[in-house]
């Protein structure tokens, strides 16, 4: 083995994990992202879906928590994720509430189907 041949994979190491920190340092903040995130939240919140999903709600309000601690440290990719995790958990707590509300709905319904029946049968006789 020649000498360059021996030296190449000590140089290709610290190249490659310069061009992964450069990669990483050129990402723009997530601003828009953490923006849609925390209005994703306020708008679950504003509907109930805090009663309805609090399980939900908890991971979109700790998933937010974690992306705002990343984007702190500039690690903008983690941020981003962490941000959309938070987004797409609020909106599953939103449609969690409107489907339990649905349910309700239907219930109120079958409920005031079976009274005005019984009505019915009763006049009949």
């Amino acid at each position: 083995m020649s000498s360059a041949t021996v030296s190449q994979p000590r140089t290709i190491g610290p190249l490659i994990a310069a061009l992964a920190l450069g990669a990483c340092a050129s990402m723009p903040p997530p601003t828009a992202q953490m923006a849609v995130a925390k209005a994703a939240i306020d708008n679950a919140m504003s509907t109930g879906a805090a009663q309805a999903a609090p399980a939900e709600m908890q991971s979109a309000r700790a998933n937010l928590d974690r992306a705002t601690a990343a984007l702190e440290t500039k690690d903008y990719k983690r941020a981003r994720q962490y941000a959309e995790r938070a987004e797409v958990d609020a909106r599953l707590a939103q449609a969690n509430e409107r489907e339990s509300k649905a349910r309700q709905n239907v219930a109120e319904v079958q409920e005031s189907t079976r009274a005005l029946r019984e009505e019915i049968d009763r006049q009949a006789r």
